[in-house]
C-alpha cells in the first residue's frame, strides 16, 4: 500500500483527495493535517510514503513543511498542490526538494497515478510541464551555472545521456527506450546520477541540468 498524507487548511480540499484516492485499492490516505506543522511530524509518525501539501498553510507553510521533510521523514515524497496563480513558488519549492507539482484541479485519474509516480520515485509532472516550469523559473545566473556545469562534468557520456533525459522528465522505461538499455540499467544510472550530483529527486537533477545547459546528444558539437 502507498501511504499517503494530505495537507490542506481547506476541508473541502482534504475531503475531495481523499475521495478520489479511496478509489484506488494500492492507496491510501493514513493522515490529514489543516496546517504544515502538523503534517511534519504525521509524516515522521506514520512513515508516509508521499505528502500532498498544499502551499498557503497557516504557521508553517507548506514550502517549509518540504524543507523540514527532508530531514524528519526522508523516505517521503512530497508533492505540492498549487494553483497557476502560485506559480513564483515553484522554484523555491523544488530546491527544498519536493517531487513536483500538481494542480487542485488535476483530474482524478491523473491524481491516483501522480501519487503513484511520486510513490516510485518519479517526476508526477508530464515531460512538457516539468520542462515549462523549470524553463520559466529556475534562476540561472553565472556562478549558479558555473557550479552546475562543474557537477556534471564528474558524470560519464552515458550519465549525461541519461540526465538529459531526465532534464526532458523521462521514467525509467522512457530513458530505457530511448537509450536501447534495460529498465533495470536506466534505474542504476539514475541512482549513480543523484548520487554523484548531490541532488534528492529527479526533479532537482532535472534543474541542475537545465543550469550547466546539457544537450541532447544529436545536438552536442
Amino acid at each position: 500500500m502507498i501511504r499517503v498524507l494530505v495537507a490542506d487548511d481547506e476541508a473541502l480540499i482534504r475531503a475531495g483527495v481523499r475521495f478520489v484516492l479511496d478509489v484506488a485499492d494500492d492507496i491510501e490516505i493514513v493522515a490529514e493535517a489543516d496546517n504544515g506543522a502538523g503534517a511534519v511530524e504525521l509524516a515522521r509518525k506514520h512513515l508516509v510514503d508521499v505528502a500532498l501539501l498544499d502551499i498557503r498553510m497557516p504557521g508553517v507553510d507548506g514550502l517549509a513543511a518540504a524543507a523540514e521533510m527532508r530531514t524528519v521523514a526522508p523516505r517521503t515524497s512530497v508533492v505540492m498542490l498549487t494553483t497557476f496563480g502560485e506559480e513564483e513558488y515553484v522554484t523555491r519549492a523544488l530546491r527544498c526538494g519536493a517531487a513536483g507539482f500538481l494542480l487542485k484541479d488535476t483530474p482524478p485519474d491523473d491524481l491516483i497515478r501522480a501519487v503513484r509516480a511520486a510513490a516510485a520515485g518519479e517526476p508526477v509532472l508530464s515531460p512538457r510541464v516539468t520542462k515549462q516550469l523549470i524553463d520559466r523559473h529556475v534562476n540561472r545566473d553565472v556562478s549558479q551555472a558555473d557550479e552546475a556545469r562543474r557537477r556534471v562534468a564528474a558524470l560519464t557520456d552515458r550519465e549525461r545521456d541519461v540526465l538529459c533525459l531526465l532534464r526532458e522528465g523521462c521514467s525509467n522505461a522512457e530513458i530505457a527506450k530511448a537509450l536501447l538499455m534495460s529498465e533495470g540499467t536506466a534505474k542504476s544510472h539514475v541512482s549513480r546520477i543523484l548520487s554523484v550530483l548531490g541532488c534528492t529527486n529527479r526533479v532537482q537533477a532535472a534543474i541542475l541540468a537545465h543550469d550547466a545547459g546539457v544537450l541532447p546528444p544529436s545536438s552536442r558539437s
